[in-house]
C-alpha cells in the first residue's frame, strides 16, 4: 500500500503556488528553486502528491511566518517557552516547505531543532529541497537546525529511532535531551487507510518514551482542508477521544493600533467552497493509562479509549462545524 500511495490512481495534479491561496507566503530565490513551479511538476512527475505544495500548507506557511498586524491565540510558541529548546516535528513533509518555513522564521537558536520526516522514498526529496544552495551562497543555513528522516505512520521502529536520536530512550541521565515540543501536520487527513495509521503515529509521538511524563506535552498543529467529510470524520471522532483540540484564532492590529475581533484563522483557500483551518491539539493526560489498540479498525473505532473496550467516537469535530469552528 505505501509503495503506492503516492500515486493514486488518475492521479491529474498541478503545481500550486502561494497567489493561488489564502497565504502571505512569497518566494525569494532559494524557496523558487526548491518550491516553484517548475520545482513541483518534476516533484510530481517522481513523487507523485508528495511532490506538490497543498492548500493547508500555505495556510501553515501564513501562521508560522505572519506579518507584524497580525495576532494569533495561541501563538506557535508560547512566550514563557520561548527560551526552552524548541523541537518541531513535521509528519508527511512532502516537499518540505513547512519545514523549511519553520527553519527560516521561527527564531529558532543553535540548539533548536526541525525534522521533516516522510516515506523512505520521499525523503531524498526532502534532502534536495531543505539543503538546496542557490548559487554563490556557501551553505544552507537550515543544515544547522533540520534533520530529514523517515517516518512511515504507523510504524514505531521509525519513532523509537527519532527518539533515540533525540536520547530520549537509553539515556539515564536524562540530561541535554531534545523532547519534541511541536508536530506539525499539514493536509495529512484524506486518505481512509491511512487515518489509522497516522493516529497511532501520533499516539507514538505523544507517549513515552517519545515525551517524558514530566515535560509538557508536545503541541499538535494540524492544517487541514476538508476535502470529503464523510471519508475523514472517522479520524476526528477517534482523534478527539485522544487529543483535546480548538481552531486557532487570529486578529489584526490597525494603524490606530485598535484590535479587530478574533476570528478563526483559516477560510476558503482553494475557491472551491471548501472549508480550511488549522487545529492545535494536546494529548489527554488520562489517555497516557489507556491501552492503545493493536487493530486499526478498532484504534479507528474507539476501542481503548477511556479505558474501555467498547465502541465509541468523540463529537468535538462536529461541534465546531456547527457552531462556525469558533467565528
Amino acid at each position: 500500500m505505501y509503495n503506492h500511495v503516492n500515486f493514486p490512481e488518475e492521479l491529474a495534479i498541478s503545481p500550486l503556488l502561494p497567489h493561488d491561496t489564502y497565504s502571505t507566503c512569497d518566494f525569494g530565490d532559494k524557496q523558487q528553486l526548491a518550491f516553484g513551479a517548475e520545482a513541483q511538476r518534476e516533484g510530481i512527475e517522481t513523487y507523485g502528491i508528495a511532490g506538490r505544495v497543498w492548500e493547508a500548507a500555505y495556510l501553515v506557511t501564513s501562521y508560522i511566518d505572519h506579518p507584524p498586524t497580525w495576532e494569533f491565540d495561541p501563538p506557535l510558541i508560547d512566550k514563557h517557552l520561548s527560551g526552552h529548546k524548541q523541537v518541531f516535528l513535521e509528519l508527511g513533509s512532502g516537499t518540505g516547505i513547512v519545514a523549511a518555513k519553520i527553519a527560516q522564521a521561527a527564531a529558532l537558536s543553535g540548539r533548536d531543532l526541525v525534522i521533516a520526516t516522510d516515506l523512505p522514498e520521499v525523503c531524498p526529496l526532502l534532502e534536495k529541497n531543505l539543503f538546496v544552495t542557490p548559487k554563490g551562497d556557501s551553505e544552507s543555513a537550515n543544515t544547522q537546525v533540520t534533520l530529514v528522516r523517515p517516518l512511515s505512520w504507523g510504524n514505531y521502529d521509525h519513532v523509537i529511532n527519532i527518539a533515540r536520536e533525540l536520547k530520549l530512550v537509553d539515556d539515564p541521565s536524562g540530561h541535554e535531551h531534545g523532547c519534541i515540543t511541536h508536530i506539525i501536520c499539514s493536509d495529512l487527513v484524506y486518505f481512509p487507510e491511512l487515518l489509522a495509521p497516522l493516529l497511532r503515529t501520533l499516539l507514538h509521538l505523544t507517549s513515552p518514551p517519545s515525551v517524558s511524563l514530566f515535560e509538557l506535552q508536545p503541541r499538535v498543529i494540524i492544517s487541514y482542508k476538508v476535502r470529503s467529510f464523510s471519508k475523514e470524520i472517522p479520524f476526528w471522532s477517534a482523534f478527539g477521544l485522544w487529543f483535546s483540540f480548538e481552531p486557532i484564532v487570529a486578529r489584526k492590529i490597525d494603524a490606530n493600533s485598535s484590535l479587530s475581533d478574533w476570528q478563526r484563522f483559516g477560510s476558503d483557500i482553494g475557491g472551491d467552497g471548501d472549508l480550511a483551518f488549522i487545529f492545535v491539539a494536546r494529548r489527554r493526560p488520562e489517555s497516557l493509562n489507556w491501552t492503545i489498540p493493536s487493530e486499526n479498525i478498532d484504534l479507528l473505532g474507539g476501542v481503548g479509549a477511556r479505558g474501555t473496550s467498547g465502541k465509541k467516537s468523540d463529537e468535538t469535530f462536529e461541534t465546531l462545524l456547527l457552531m462556525g469552528l469558533g467565528e
